[in-house]
């Protein structure tokens, strides 16, 4: 259907369909002149893109001799990157629906880690291909197009042509003369023959163009699929480590704290029985022995009961002690109530290693964003008391262009493997689904540094 249909009709959302709903009024509507547009376009950079890759690729190969011609070869591969984005770009002249952009996000992540990740991602590939194809196939295509409509326009023009040039006779084509302007009209009717062979020709390498880039500018179900797996398996890692938490809190109940008040019970057990037998003393002690030998019998009972009850007191206290740890464990109050900072310097003040709390924040954060960098601050500050055989460490955060930065670091031997344990690897796969990253080097002889970058939105 075409664009002059009803409100009730849907409009055509693409070049192809423009072209198959209605053939016969297609050279009258918007879309050609839209189609001419990206394919004149397409004529102007294509030439200069093809330009800037045989640079690139020859500099590339005559510095290689030398020894340096790898970052201008890597820059090759890269090209790809913002050609493609600004094709992806370009497309909205003839596409509505705009294609996605393939790559993942890195947010946070250095200038070397982000190459990296460019380099690996089959993306980049595509748009490099694209690259090329851009400047090589599709710039010839869209160069013969141009020449085609500029003819047709200057036939179409031709007797006006003609009769500025008059008296003098004009060469439209060699070796035919013309001798007026009535002479060229049917010069104009060869030119708008033209225009209307571009209005059909430059739909139809419009619409290859478009196919061609969302095929390779788009993003593909195995690109999707990895992204997806790695989710996946990071959930499943969470779960896991949930799992063993959950593991962990049942045996510290059932070793400590379960364990203190079955000795509780059994001591308040005792003092009971003590307080019992001086209750129901007198009468049988009247019959047995003389006052003076009850007296000292209740005394010593008493004396007993009362040392029973000093010690429920102490075993009281202690079970309450390891609740309140483990609870502190799973979340500090002190998290919950004055923030980040007042919780990671209670961890500081009871740490074997003396540490250093450098953390000022503008406001409080979000929950998840404050619980996630404490129990990496708190992961990373046991680490350092079990293996590093550090003397000192520093804690520093701060809040930088919307993401909390807290850094760790120890003085210790270093060396640390952060895929040894599950600790790192769980604070990771928490941080990962923050959309943060985790971030530890530990070069032999050290320093260890532990660097947490996350969205202060939490989401």
């Amino acid at each position: 259907m075409s664009e002059g249909s009803g409100e009730g009709e849907r409009r055509p959302a693409s070049v192809r369909e423009a072209l198959w709903a209605d053939p016969l009024r297609f050279p009258f509507t918007r879309w050609v002149p839209r189609c001419w547009a990206y394919l004149l376009t397409s004529a102007l950079l294509g030439p200069v893109l093809l330009v800037v890759l045989a640079v690139l690729l020859v500099l590339g190969l005559g510095l290689w001799v030398v020894g340096v011609g790898m970052p201008v070869l890597v820059g090759l591969v890269l090209i790809g990157i913002p050609t493609g984005a600004a094709a992806r770009w370009r497309l909205r002249l003839v596409e509505p629906v705009p294609v996605p952009d393939p790559h993942r996000s890195l947010p946070g992540a250095g200038r070397r880690a982000r190459i990296r990740t460019r380099l690996r991602e089959r993306a980049t590939r595509r748009e490099l291909a694209h690259a090329v194809l851009a400047s090589t196939v599709l710039a010839a295509a869209s160069l013969g197009f141009t020449a085609l409509l500029v003819f047709s326009g200057l036939y179409v023009l031709s007797p006006l042509v003609v009769w500025a040039l008059a008296p003098e006779t004009v060469m439209l084509i060699p070796g035919h003369a013309v001798p007026g302007p009535f002479a060229a009209l049917p010069f104009t009717a060869a030119g708008l023959a033209g225009l209307l062979l571009c209005a059909y020709t430059g739909a139809l390498l419009t619409a290859a163009e478009v196919a061609l880039a969302r095929y390779l500018l788009g993003p593909r179900d195995d690109d999707l699929g990895r992204q997806v797996l790695e989710l996946t398996r990071s959930r499943a890692r969470l779960a896991d480590a949930f799992e063993a938490e959950r593991r962990r809190i049942e045996r510290d109940l059932h070793d400590g704290a379960q364990q203190q008040l079955v000795a509780l019970s059994m001591t308040l057990g005792l003092a009971e029985y003590e307080l019992r037998g001086r209750a129901a003393e007198p009468g049988a002690a009247g019959d047995a022995r003389d006052g003076r030998d009850a007296r000292a019998d209740r005394d010593a009972r008493e004396d007993r009961a009362a040392e029973l009850v000093a010690r429920a007191r102490g075993e009281a206290r202690q079970a309450l002690e390891q609740l309140r740890g483990l609870v502190r464990g799973i979340h500090p109050q002190v998290l919950t109530d004055h923030g980040l900072a007042a919780a990671v310097d209670e961890v500081a003040q009871r740490h074997p290693i003396p540490v250093a709390t450098d953390i000022e924040l503008p406001e409080r954060l979000p929950a998840p964003v404050e619980t996630t960098a404490y129990f990496t601050v708190t992961e990373a500050l046991t680490n350092a008391a079990k293996h590093s055989g550090a003397t000192a460490i520093t804690v520093h955060g701060r809040v930088a262009h919307g993401r909390l930065v807290v850094q760790v670091t120890d003085d210790g031997r270093g060396g640390a493997d952060p895929a040894a344990g599950a600790g790192l690897a769980g604070l990771a796969d928490r941080v990962a689904l923050l959309r943060g990253r985790l971030m530890v080097t530990s070069p032999t002889g050290g320093p260890t540094t532990l660097r947490l970058e996350v969205p202060c939105s939490g989401s």
